[in-house]
């Protein structure tokens, strides 16, 4: 009896859903499949027992979870849509709140790894696959895929995700957070600018959000690497070569400290790509640059240009990101880079589109034209969501070269235009630049700073992003600095090499003096006379 007293307790104070059993019961989790959700059709609601639960189709095992309630659904909007969600719900210390969570590339599948993280939080949380399972390839010839994909599939998720913490805990939920990196990031602004009632609180990581032209850089690359005659394609060596070069360059001089392997503001960097050793005709013995090379390296620096009217397309990678993970070497192999990456041109040119013919001019205004009102997040109108209390916190890393920051930067600069002021914006949208990190995390510089939601820093709003954003959201306390960490080998089990602050832009840490790796060594200081390349105002659309 006492145990029976003490779980309705528990559920009264929004410990556990007011409909929790004992281990011995009845799965609670199951009734959620006797009940309609509209546009919905439950797939699966069970309880997961604490400890381990290895995802459908995957050999490798997620550990360290609490016992959850899973429900996976089939969302159908449209007779075309194939939607797929899930949503983990804790059993016990629910933190009240709801979270959605972004995916990356071309979706087609479940991250399981966000939602895992989220459900270690305390959050109720859920994932979509966008809908182009099994793989954003395979969405040729279905248009309303490429609406689900664009924005749809997240908001269906959330409506629907929303319905079912509802009904699993027979409360209302306190706040509604959404974050994701890349993809996930586009998902974010997309949230903030078409469905601004569906969050309050938004971190978007290294969005994808100006994204036909995102991918044009993708084929930039790929074509100015594998078509320029004499063999263009950049060896490992030589890309790590090129890197070292500019850091050796600019390393140190741009803000950060003397002996950075990485630099804190790619904007302050003037390298030249002529002062690398080149091969002498005839000859190439891996450590110098073809003159078909360096011909295309110099295309990589320009990024992608209209050819007839000479108005920039997309911005380039940023200098000193060349050697990171998804950079140049992954963007340029045949193997990896159109696979990956060509899905949105042949949703448009067909299933056998062919890079060597795509028309930097004329195509391009087709694939605009196509794809770009559903699958663009480029509108800096966030006045809605402002107007609500509705919060956003973006980041992107200085060493990023599949989503370069400088697009976050001129995304950022523009909301600000739009709302008159750096300060009108900073009651609402605050975005920091982390130096030397890479797509989401890794890189030669700062990685973590509770961005991935994985428990890996300090719970807290100094070192935390989401701890911060629910701070800002739930007590009004908006960040002005956070101490992001360098782990070694971008793994928390190898131990800190350096900390550093970052702060809200248009500010950088900025070396003062002492021990490089203590971040009181550091203060922010804002550089306005340093500029990124924008695209032109007809590719922002």
């Amino acid at each position: 009896m006492t145990f029976k007293i003490t779980v309705f307790l528990l559920a009264l104070s929004g410990y556990l859903p007011l409909n929790a059993q004992t281990d011995s019961a009845a799965c609670s989790c199951q009734q959620l499949a006797r009940q309609t959700f509209p546009g919905a059709t439950i797939t699966t609601a069970e309880c997961v027992t604490a400890g381990t639960f290895t995802p459908p189709g995957s050999s490798q095992p997620i550990t360290g979870l609490p016992a959850f309630c899973r429900v996976a659904a089939t969302l159908k909007p449209t007779p075309e849509s194939t939607i797929r969600i899930e949503v983990w719900l804790p059993q016990t210390n629910w933190n009240g709140r709801f979270l959605g969570t972004g995916t990356g590339g071309g979706a087609g599948s479940i991250s399981y790894s966000a939602l895992a993280n989220g459900l270690k939080r305390g959050f109720a949380t859920t994932n979509t696959d966008m809908g182009t399972s099994p793989g954003a390839n395979e969405a040729v010839g279905h248009p309303e895929r490429w609406v689900d994909f664009g924005h749809r599939a997240t908001h269906e998720m959330t409506r629907t995700a929303k319905a079912i913490t509802q009904a699993y805990y027979q409360k209302p939920f306190q706040k509604a957070y959404f974050a994701g990196c890349s993809t996930g990031g586009q998902q974010a602004l997309m949230e903030a600018q078409r469905y601004p009632d569906d969050y309050d609180g938004i971190l978007a990581g290294a969005p994808a959000n100006n994204r036909t032209h995102l991918h044009t850089g993708f084929v930039w690359i790929y074509k100015v690497t594998n078509q320029i005659p004499g063999s263009a394609f950049l060896p490992k060596e030589k890309i790590a070569l090129i890197t070292s070069a500019v850091v050796k360059a600019c390393g140190g001089k741009d803000g950060g400290a003397p002996g950075d392997d990485f630099l804190t503001d790619p904007r302050a960097c003037s390298f030249d790509p002529e002062t690398l050793p080149k091969c002498p005709d005839g000859t190439d013995d891996g450590t110098c640059l073809t003159r078909a090379q360096l011909t295309a390296l110099k295309k990589i620096y320009a990024g992608p240009i209209n050819p007839r009217t000479g108005e920039r397309i997309y911005t380039p990678i940023p200098l000193g990101s060349e050697n990171s993970s998804a950079g140049l070497d992954y963007q340029q192999n045949p193997k990896q880079g159109p696979p990956s990456l060509f899905y949105q041109y042949k949703w448009v040119f067909g299933a056998n589109f062919d890079y060597t013919a795509f028309d930097f001019d004329r195509d391009q205004d087709r694939m605009d034209s196509v794809l770009a009102p559903i699958l663009n997040a480029n509108n800096p109108d966030l006045s809605a969501l402002k107007k609500r209390g509705g919060k956003i916190l973006m980041y992107a890393g200085t060493a990023d070269p599949l989503v370069p920051y400088q697009d976050a930067v001129s995304y950022y600069e523009r909301v600000v235009e739009a709302q008159g002021s750096t300060k009108r914006t900073a009651d609402f949208f605050r975005f920091f630049l982390i130096p030397g990190m890479a797509h989401c995390g890794g890189g030669p510089g700062l990685n973590d700073c509770g961005q991935n939601l994985a428990l890996t820093v300090p719970q807290d709003s100094e070192h935390d992003v989401m701890t911060a954003l629910m701070k800002w959201v739930e007590e009004g306390k908006a960040p002005d600095q956070f101490i992001a960490t360098a782990y070694t080998g971008g793994l928390a089990s190898n131990g800190v090499r350096f900390q550093r602050p970052i702060y809200p832009y248009p500010k950088l840490p900025a070396y003062k003096r002492g021990d490089p790796n203590l971040p009181g060594s550091f203060r922010g200081v804002a550089y306005p006379k340093r500029a990124v390349l924008r695209p032109a105002r007809r590719y922002l659309k």
